[in-house]
Order: C-alpha cells, then sequence, then structure tokens
C-alpha cells in the first residue's frame, strides 16, 4: 500500500497550485503521507495511476462540476470514478465535494445564492465532522449521492457528506493567508478580480483569515485526521 496522498487542484501555475493546499499539507504529512500535488489542466506533471494513491483530496476551482465543455472534467472525472472503484479514500472540498457527488450520482447547479466568508455549520455526526466556522467561497450547489449519509447542510444547500470512507464538504479547511493570497493572485491573473471584489470585501475578508488561522488550521488538522481514520 502506498503511503502517497494526491490532491488535485485546477491551477497550472508552478507553485501557486500548491500554495492553495494550505494547512491540508501539514496536516496529511503529520500522518505519514507523502503529498503530490497535480492538476489535470495543461502543463501539469505526471498524475499517478489510482492504484497507487492511499489518499486523493480533490480542491476548489472556480470551473462549473458539471461543465462538460471542459477538457480537462471528463479526465479527471474518470480519475475520480476509478479511486471511488478501488475504495481509494476520496476527499472533496468545494468543487471538488460537488465533482465527487456526481461521480458518486447527485447533480451540480447553480446555488440559491453564492456563499462567502466563514460560516457556522451544525454537524449531524460530529464524530465524523465537528461543527464550527468554516470558509465559503461558492456560486453552486449539489444534491445528495444516493446511499451517502449528510453530515451537516444549511439553506444553501448540503454542505457536508459522507459516503463509505468518501468525504465531500462544500467549505473550504485548507484555508491560510497564504492560501488565500493564492486564489487573489489567480483572480487577478485571470482577470476575474474586480468582479470578485464586487461581491465581496476582500480587505476585510483577507485580514479575517488572517485572524482565524490558528482555528481554522487546528479544524483542517481534525477534520483530516478522522478523514483519513474512517
Amino acid at each position: 500500500m502506498t503511503d502517497r496522498a494526491l490532491v488535485l487542484v485546477h491551477d497550472a501555475v508552478p507553485g501557486r497550485g500548491a500554495a492553495e493546499v494550505g494547512s491540508l499539507t501539514p496536516a496529511l504529512a503529520e500522518l505519514g503521507y507523502d503529498v503530490l500535488v497535480a492538476t489535470f489542466l495543461p502543463g501539469g506533471p505526471p498524475i499517478p495511476d489510482p492504484a497507487d494513491v492511499a489518499v486523493l483530496v480533490v480542491l476548489g476551482s472556480a470551473a462549473a462540476a458539471d461543465d462538460d465543455s471542459l477538457p480537462w472534467l471528463a479526465p479527471e472525472r474518470a480519475y475520480v470514478t476509478r479511486a471511488v472503484e478501488l475504495g481509494t479514500p476520496v476527499l472533496g472540498i468545494c468543487f471538488g465535494a460537488q465533482l465527487l457527488a456526481r461521480v458518486l450520482g447527485g447533480t451540480v447547479g447553480r446555488a440559491p445564492r453564492p456563499e462567502r466568508g466563514f460560516v457556522r455549520l451544525t454537524s449531524a455526526d460530529p464524530d465524523a465532522l465537528a461543527d464550527g466556522e468554516w470558509m465559503q467561497f461558492h456560486d453552486d450547489a449539489f444534491t445528495m449521492p444516493p446511499g451517502a449519509e449528510l453530515l451537516a447542510a444549511n439553506e444553501i444547500g448540503v454542505q457536508a457528506f459522507r459516503h463509505g470512507r468518501h468525504l465531500g464538504v462544500q467549505f473550504h479547511p485548507e484555508i491560510t493567508p497564504t492560501a488565500f493570497a493564492a486564489w487573489v493572485d489567480a483572480w487577478r491573473a485571470t482577470g476575474e478580480l474586480a468582479a470578485v471584489a464586487a461581491t465581496v470585501d476582500l480587505p476585510a475578508l483577507t485580514a479575517e483569515v488572517a485572524a482565524r488561522t490558528e482555528m481554522a488550521t487546528a479544524s483542517c488538522r481534525d477534520l483530516v485526521h478522522r478523514f483519513c481514520a474512517s
């Protein structure tokens, strides 16, 4: 059994995708995993066979998990499907949760409204997911896959589910000041920064992410440890 944890990001800029992994990297490394960051976007490093991965994490994306016009989505979806078939635990975060839900038979669509910033969530199973305030930054939502267990939800939709050893969370447990700075850099590079700034007070949110660093990092560590122990 390999001890490799593969984290799929959606940013091919060298270094920026790794920065976006945030507090997931030390949390996984603490458990003895060799963390590899890769992407299905053009220009990324080679991706190992799913059979050679012990844990798969799929991060967020500005893209929609149901946008089949994206040339990289079909191979990424096939990869996640194969990991599920092999029994490899998959942790889906934001876009990753939406993609995981879709692979497992759920659907993805537009959320009633975007969620931005830290949101308080209550867990239906505190042994699987702790109550807490979690960072949100998404426009889409998803339905529960058949056979999944609902762990958290609010008026926007499903926030967390468990399906066997797989876990999908709509929020961003990995957030750190460095990860958020990488998001901002990506928005700037793609010309989306002005549109994002029109929906959220970026200086205030940047300050809040910094102020919550210790809490958010501890919550991420707790989530990863529970996920890997399941």
